[in-house]
């Protein structure tokens, strides 16, 4: 059965429990549902809230062609991508991955590398609103995310 996968980009929170529902209830073919919610921290108290730009039509295609490729690596049985936009407070959901197999390994493995590519390859635009009303700045990529990517597109063996 070909897994369709649900992709949205969207200002309005949402239910991990109600999602993770969607993609399990009356199945008896899922074996493994991993589920990871990314959050706003409040980093130490400095951070009033995160606010995330996005360039429409234009993040939902990469989000789908990240899915597309989860899809084709492992053997899934449902997959939920949801990536809000807007300003968002501190302990407000950012980012939503859900992925059903009916193995652990694959709903494991599948969920790190859409967290690992949604962080390097979907063009979503962060910037900091201090708690003290300092202009906000906008958050850089980091190295390590794209290390972290990297790691499923190393050849395993000439990398020994």
């Amino acid at each position: 059965m070909q897994v369709k996968p649900l992709v949205r980009v969207q200002a309005e929170d949402f239910d991990a429990g109600e999602e993770s529902r969607r993609l399990t209830e009356g199945r008896k073919d899922v074996g493994a549902l991993v589920t990871f919610t990314g959050l706003c921290r409040d980093e130490a108290g400095t951070l009033s809230a995160l606010e995330l730009e996005h360039y429409p039509g234009m993040a939902e295609a990469e989000l789908g062609r990240i899915a597309a490729e989860a899809i084709g690596r492992w053997p899934l049985t449902g997959l939920t991508v949801i990536h809000r936009f807007g300003r968002i407070a501190p302990g407000e959901n950012i980012v939503l991955v859900v992925t059903a197999s009916k193995h652990r390994r694959a709903a494991f493995e599948a969920a790190d590398f859409l967290m690992d590519f949604l962080k390097t390859r979907a063009p979503f635009w962060k910037k900091e609103h201090r708690v003290s009303g300092d202009a906000g700045t906008w958050v850089d990529a980091k190295s390590g995310d794209d290390k972290d990517a990297a790691r499923w597109t190393a050849d395993p063996i000439s990398s020994r």
